[in-house]
């Protein structure tokens, strides 16, 4: 994607991680940057227990706006 993705962007999957049980459109938070373009994402479900915790390229991630540009 195009968007810089900083720390504590809240993101969507552009792909499903099978492996992981996580599919396209599942909304997590970037908690650690990495890397060059890695980023480290927590999936957490409504009452806030984490369910998934893994590293992603920012090609994997769209980072989700709330308000207008």
């Amino acid at each position: 994607m195009n968007q810089e993705i900083c720390v504590l962007d809240v993101v969507a999957l552009t792909e499903d991680i099978p492996d992981r049980g996580l599919l396209r459109g599942q909304v997590g938070t970037v908690v650690e940057l990495l890397g060059p373009g890695v980023f480290e994402a927590e999936f957490a479900d409504n009452d806030g227990r984490t369910y998934a915790m893994l590293s992603l390229k920012s090609s994997q991630l769209l980072v989700l706006h709330y308000q207008p540009a």
